[in-house]
């Protein structure tokens, strides 16, 4: 718990969750889409100091996002370019002071077009992310967030072999995937607890019974700060 302390002060520093002078006022909501285009890889860029995130597929669209908050200089920023055959669609939160404590409403609802492959890369400092990934076409995921919790669920069949590192910070995250999908998972604790349910140990890993000799496997790797990691298989 001492060690918990210290540490603390340097993870709020690294995500931005200090106070800030925003004046909290009514809560205000805003809705963005992106249109699809010929794309044949889409890299997806979330950047969010503090608040709720959701993620998961039912846009027709490449993407729609909603967004609440109550503090008028946190509306998100949403950009989409394109080069030649890839896409890059960056959703963030403006710079400054990111405060989560008080009267302070912020939050994201995100879904992707299931259709598209999707490269994902996270950045969430503090908070709470829930992240439903099963039925989306993915070719990566990148995850750091600092503290709170996060649920990023990858059950259902891949489509292809793809790479998942998440870092946690202080707080708790959950990885779920599915009992007969071929994974090969890796976890290493900061300071907190390791639990892995539905995976068999080998050596320093866990795989799921289906991964040998598969084509498409996921590979997790899984970083620890302060607290609980899960590795779920259902």
């Amino acid at each position: 718990m001492k060690a918990s302390f210290l540490l603390l002060p340097a993870v709020l520093s690294l995500t931005g969750c200090v106070f800030s002078s925003h004046p909290a006022g009514p809560v205000q909501y805003s809705s963005e889409s992106v249109d699809l285009d010929n794309s044949e890889l889409v890299r997806v860029q979330l950047k969010m100091g503090a608040g709720e995130l959701r993620v998961s597929d039912g846009a027709s669209k490449l993407a729609r996002a909603d967004f609440a908050y109550n503090v008028d200089s946190w509306k998100p920023q949403v950009r989409y370019s394109h080069a030649g055959n890839r896409g890059t669609l960056q959703i963030s939160q403006p710079d400054g002071n990111h405060q989560t404590f008080g009267n302070v409403k912020y939050s994201w609802d995100l879904q992707l077009n299931r259709k598209v492959p999707l490269d994902l890369d996270v950045n969430f400092g503090a908070g709470e992310a829930r992240m439903d990934l099963s039925a989306l076409d993915l070719r990566g995921v990148q995850i750091n967030m600092g503290v709170g919790k996060a649920d990023v669920d990858l059950r259902g069949k891949p489509m292809h072999s793809y790479n998942v590192v998440l870092h946690g910070g202080v707080g708790e995250a959950t990885v779920r995937v599915s009992g007969d999908t071929p994974v090969y998972a890796e976890a290493h604790g900061g300071i907190g607890e390791i639990k892995v349910r539905g995976l068999q140990k080998e050596g320093g890993h866990w795989v799921t019974p289906s991964y040998e000799g598969s084509a498409t496997p996921i590979r997790i790797e899984v970083h620890g700060g302060i607290g609980q990691i899960n590795l779920l298989a259902d």
